[in-house]
């Protein structure tokens, strides 16, 4: 089983259209113009709505900095992952400065994917599984270990059948795509 991993800091910031913040997308998959998963680290500079994103479901988690509101909720680092309808581009509000996020979003209509806390073993199932780690730490898989470092995504594709898991600080997320719906 091989697992490609890219850090946020391996990779260039781009600048949204209405200049609120800065975006570094780890992967587009399975193609930059036609994906099915995209996960990004985003830092959110001022307040403003969430882009549109019709059909997709989207999740959500502050990294660092002070927090947001989002619909009702006030999130902060280490609160639980929001997801929400990618078409309904909530209004998003600073608590007290910039923020750092994570962001994960799915076509609904295309699979199905399952996102599940690292602080409980994973699995190797589907078409596609991810590790995401907020802080850093090791992924364990087949035997074998994989030292990842802060904010960074691993993943696999076509993944043979074994057990995994994660030992680390911080947020992680497991994340399983398969096609089917």
């Amino acid at each position: 089983m091989s697992w490609s991993v890219i850090s946020a800091s391996d990779v260039a910031p781009q600048r949204w259209r209405n200049n609120g913040g800065w975006t570094r997308e780890l992967l587009a998959w399975p193609h930059l113009a036609d994906w099915v998963l995209r996960v990004s680290v985003a830092d959110i500079e001022a307040d403003g709505p969430f882009s549109v994103f019709e059909g997709v479901q989207r999740w959500f988690a502050v990294l660092s900095g002070k927090g947001v509101r989002l619909y009702d909720f006030e999130l902060h680092a280490g609160s639980e992952l929001l997801s929400f309808d990618g078409a309904l581009a909530p209004d998003c509000e600073l608590v007290d400065g910039p923020t750092r996020d994570f962001n994960l979003m799915h076509r609904r209509s295309r699979g199905q994917l399952r996102v599940l806390a690292a602080d409980q073993p994973g699995d190797a199932q589907g078409r596609w599984v991810g590790l995401f780690t907020a802080e850093g730490g090791t992924l364990n898989h087949g035997g074998r270990a994989m030292v990842l470092a802060p904010q960074s995504l691993a993943w696999c594709e076509e993944p043979a059948a074994q057990p995994l898991s994660f030992a680390g600080q911080g947020a992680a997320w497991w994340m399983n795509w398969s096609e089917d719906l």
